[in-house]
């Protein structure tokens, strides 16, 4: 049996290995030789070293001062006008002149004539007046109101009424109450029914005011 060629094929497996190993060093060694010079050229560089300062904003602008307040120049000084003394003449002061009528100049007879004087007029005679003549017996009688007559009211009104030129009267008014507001109506409206003598003057009718009462009571 032949050993001869495993014999040969070892030793070329060997080389090989060898040259494997001689160049696996030879890239380490320039690696770690070449890694090497740069960290250094690296490290030895100069290194640029900054200050970096925070900029602070710049304050606002401050408002300019108000301006100074214009002070007003002071008034100047009352200086009085000077006392001017008038004289006022005398025939410039107040008078009150009494002015007297003169008398007419009677007129001179002639020797043998009779002057007679103008007769007066007649003096004005006064207005005649006239009362109205007020008669209750001129009026019809009232009817008494149902409410009041059941309600047992009774009482006396006094009324004061306008009596116009043809006797009528134009308005009323209560003077005194009856203390029933229905009697005092009731008289109220009795009252213009009725026909009176108006007032006159010179024989003239004319409007005047009169009074009347009205007694209600039960029979």
């Amino acid at each position: 049996m032949s050993y001869a060629q495993p014999q040969g094929n070892a030793n070329r497996r060997l080389t090989g290995l060898v040259v494997v190993v001689v160049f696996h060093g030879l890239m380490g060694y320039a690696l770690v030789n070449g890694l090497a010079r740069k960290i250094v050229e690296v490290v030895t560089q100069p290194l640029d070293t900054k200050i970096i300062e925070d900029i602070k904003p710049l304050p606002p602008d401050k408002p300019p001062p108000p301006p100074p307040p214009k002070l007003a120049a002071p008034p100047p000084p009352y200086i009085p006008p000077p006392e001017i003394q008038v004289q006022v003449p005398q025939s410039a002061a107040a008078a009150i002149t009494a002015i007297t009528r003169e008398k007419p100049i009677e007129p001179v007879a002639a020797p043998g004539q009779r002057i007679v004087a103008a007769p007066a007029p007649a003096p004005r005679a006064a207005p005649v007046r006239t009362a109205p003549v007020v008669d209750a017996n001129a009026c019809d009688k009232p009817e008494y109101p149902s409410a009041a007559l059941r309600a047992q009211e009774t009482g006396i009104v006094l009324l004061a009424f306008l009596i116009d030129v043809d006797g009528s009267a134009m308005e009323s008014r209560v003077e005194r109450s009856s203390g029933s507001r229905r009697l005092d109506e009731a008289a109220r409206k009795a009252l213009g029914l009725c026909k009176f003598k108006p007032a006159t003057t010179d024989g003239k009718p004319e409007r005047a005011w009169a009074k009347i009462e009205y007694v209600w009571k039960l029979d």
